[in-house]
């Protein structure tokens, strides 16, 4: 039986998630750009979900972290992981999480969700290619990746630059002020 969990303190230091991830992505996805955007960054709350099969554990986890992008700092949210156990894939956990998901950050107010992932599934759940060069990245990655939906029309008009946590704008703009004398 499916079960949907929404969890508020749902992180990487969870064992079950933790392990699903790795199951999945590997160690090394540690050294993607998008853990760059989670590291030291709390998982919005309200949004992290996972799924549970009775007699089998976590199925599928999604989470999303605050972002906030160029230096008018628009609001947005960065989707992901979104993992699936590979013995449950293709039977619907993964498009289930996300629209439920989505739904719930559409609820809570939330204009704008970027991600950087899979362009052929995400592009099937509505999302769309980021226009190249209106938002950048704190690390390498695909163009083609870097996907956005709109929960709120016209939210993608509003961010253009550098997408990092808030708290990094805080230390950024703490900086400037420090030495701008």
């Amino acid at each position: 039986m499916k079960q949907l969990t929404p969890t508020q303190q749902l992180t990487y230091d969870n064992f079950e998630v933790g392990a699903l991830l790795d199951l999945i992505f590997g160690i090394g996805r540690r050294t993607k750009t998008s853990y760059r955007l989670r590291e030291g960054n709390m998982p919005a709350g309200g949004l992290s979900m996972v799924m549970r099969e009775t007699g089998f554990g976590i199925t599928a986890a999604i989470s999303y972290w605050p972002l906030a992008i160029g230096v008018p700092q628009t609001p947005a949210l960065l989707l992901g992981p979104l993992a699936v156990h590979p013995a449950r894939q293709g039977l619907g956990f993964g498009k289930t999480l996300l629209q439920e998901s989505l739904a719930e950050a559409k609820r809570l107010g939330h204009e704008l969700v970027v991600l950087i992932g899979d362009a052929p599934f995400y592009l099937k759940a509505g999302f769309l290619q980021v226009p190249e060069g209106q938002i950048e990245m704190p690390g390498p990655l695909d163009p083609k990746r870097l996907l956005y939906m709109e929960l709120a029309s016209p939210a993608l008009n509003k961010a253009h630059g550098l997408a990092l946590p808030p708290f990094r704008w805080t230390e950024i703009n703490a900086l400037r002020a420090a030495t701008s004398g």
